[in-house]
């Protein structure tokens, strides 16, 4: 099941993962003043992983709009069409605002 925001969004990591994410970013900031270097490479990795992780779920979005209405072919309606460039722009301006 996809999560989804309170205004009706679907969320791009879910929060198990986002939670796990944040704790390991507060462990590279708490550790800078012990060990600079390692605090700022341990970022380096987390940011890394992340935009991993978005870029999968920003390609698992797009498979499952690609399939809303390749699946139907030449048969896809108009509705059905309106409703997919609706979502394709919906993510499009999710990304411009990253």
């Amino acid at each position: 099941m996809t999560e989804v925001t309170r205004a009706g969004r679907e969320v791009l990591v879910p929060r198990e993962e986002s939670d796990k994410f944040e704790l390991r970013l507060q462990h590279a900031v708490a550790g800078f003043v012990d060990a600079p270097r390692g605090a700022v490479e341990e970022a380096d990795q987390l940011v890394e992983d992340l935009v991993g992780r978005v870029g999968e779920a920003m390609a698992q979005r797009r498979r499952t709009l690609r399939t809303s209405w390749q699946a139907a072919d030449e048969q896809a309606d108009t509705e059905q069409l309106r409703l997919a460039l609706r979502d394709y722009r919906e993510l499009a301006e999710r990304l411009l605002r990253l």
